[in-house]
């Protein structure tokens, strides 16, 4: 069996996209799953530019019992932030937390869970920036 996910896009537009997600773990967990597929977002309208990445401006957080590690997609992975608990951060009066890996970055946003057991759970909704480098 394996945890029980959604993954809902709930606004995609030419500057930014909202997405959330839920998780209700059997206590397998998460390891470095795909949560934001750039290449899938819609392209930029007027130029039809593809997306390339995005940048983090809020996350809204509820977790239970686990904690959820947003992790860059690269060549060597690089953890963007660590939730637990649950609460809101707002990162647009000082910058968005942007993609900071290195070599082989491909824009994505994945998620690990760690500390899991059966019946624990998280909501995370993202508001993101994109970007078409």
């Amino acid at each position: 069996m394996a945890d029980a996910v959604t993954s809902q896009t709930l606004q995609d537009g030419d500057k930014s996209v909202v997405m959330k997600f839920t998780n209700i773990s059997d206590g397998s967990g998460e390891a470095a799953v795909k949560k934001v597929d750039v290449s899938a977002l819609q392209a930029q309208s007027g130029s039809g530019a593809a997306c390339t990445g995005v940048s983090i401006q809020q996350v809204y957080y509820e977790l239970s019992g686990m904690t959820v590690d947003l992790i860059w997609d690269a060549s060597t992975d690089v953890v963007c932030w660590t939730l637990s608990g649950y609460g809101f951060f707002d990162f647009r009066s000082c910058g968005p937390l942007t993609n900071n890996s290195g070599g082989g970055k491909t824009g994505d946003l994945m998620f690990t869970t760690t500390g899991h057991s059966s019946g624990d759970r998280y909501s995370i909704l993202l508001k993101m920036g994109k970007s078409y480098e």
